[in-house]
């Protein structure tokens, strides 16, 4: 089964054929990343103009490149959120004309979801291992989400907790913006960390005990309040802040991890979203547990239309778990999307 997978929800305009929710065919993303640089962020305005432009030629280039035409599509799958409800827009609409077009089934994936079934897929040129096997404790982590959710089976998913404040991806930025380390924060720290040796600098984590929440507001401050101790960017050793900053988010993402990994005996661990590609949370979390972990590749962390088309396949082989929406091609676009909507069997333990 062939499907076409689209996902506009923020920066990247992205589209990809996957077969059988597994093997990718092709895989296109197409970056705004040096044009929301010079902000220090995105802008939505922008990034909406820009997947206007690209959407067409991306969707083309990722069928070329699969050797396919529509004409071998068995459906489609399109983000509808959570994301910037301009740039989702963009997708969905493209989507629909195209499903309608050429008759063909729409699926509607939350992107979330599509961040979880990163970790099923095969790259061109990759050996094929084995799926993830059940309960899997997923950790996602990106600008937007922190989520720690147990899979038991496809597309059935138990929240276990979440950030109360910040992403983890966010603090991120906002910490290297004010380090002065550019755009996007993530690389920037990471690299930035690899050069410092000796004693890390103190900074603390919000363990929030008894749960398996985050928060990383908190970090923030204290990453400011020890900037102005050592004298503002001019004078701070900023090599040591941001190994140490990102020394605190890990072992906090990390901990957590582990203690639910045993407490709900989780045969599988599986990190996704932009976070899942820092070295360092991908070390700890691999040498620190007993159980197979899966990490996608770099270029899956990241939004991609590959995770789109994966996640629409098992909801296709799936549809006893989703909830009924009505017609696929009057579903609107929903910039918040909760986790919970990923099915109507998902929960929430308190």
């Amino acid at each position: 089964m062939n499907i076409l997978g689209i996902d506009t929800s923020c920066d990247d305009t992205a589209a990809a054929v996957v077969r059988d929710g597994r093997l990718i065919l092709a895989n296109i993303v197409r970056s705004q990343l040096r044009t929301h640089a010079q902000y220090g962020g995105v802008v939505p305005e922008v990034a909406s103009r820009a997947h206007l432009g690209d959407i067409a030629s991306v969707v083309d280039e990722a069928l070329a490149a699969a050797g396919l035409a529509l004409a071998d599509l068995d459906a489609i799958g399109v983000t509808r959120g959570p994301g910037l409800s301009g740039a989702l827009m963009v997708g969905v609409s493209f989507a629909k004309g195209l499903a309608m077009a050429r008759d063909l089934p729409l699926l509607p994936v939350n992107h979330l979801e599509g961040h979880v079934y990163s970790n099923w897929l095969i790259p061109p040129g990759m050996e094929e291992q084995p799926e993830p096997r059940f309960p899997v404790l997923v950790l996602i982590v990106s600008g937007g989400h922190t989520e720690l959710l147990l899979m038991h089976e496809h597309c059935r998913y138990e929240r276990l907790g979440g950030t109360r404040d910040d992403a983890a991806g966010e603090a991120f930025d906002k910490v290297a913006r004010r380090l002065g380390l550019g755009f996007p924060g993530g690389p920037a720290i990471q690299r930035t960390a690899e050069g410092f040796q000796g004693t890390l600098p103190r900074l603390p984590r919000a363990w929030l005990r008894g749960t398996y929440d985050f928060s990383f507001s908190g970090l923030k401050t204290a990453v400011w309040q020890l900037l102005q101790e050592q004298g503002g960017l001019e004078h701070a050793d900023l090599t040591g802040i941001a190994a140490s900053f990102q020394d605190s988010v890990v072992d906090v993402l990390a901990t957590k991890v582990l203690a639910a990994a045993q407490e709900f005996g989780a045969a599988t661990v599986a990190i996704c979203g932009g976070v899942a590609a820092n070295a360092a949370l991908r070390a700890r979390v691999t040498s620190d547990l007993l159980v197979p972990v899966y990490v996608p590749p770099l270029s899956l962390c990241m939004d991609n239309g590959a995770m789109i088309a994966a996640a629409a396949y098992y909801r296709w082989q799936h549809p006893e778990e989703a909830a009924d929406d009505g017609d696929p091609l009057l579903a609107e676009v929903e910039p918040g999307l909760a986790l919970e909507a990923i099915g109507h069997r998902a929960g929430s333990r308190k």
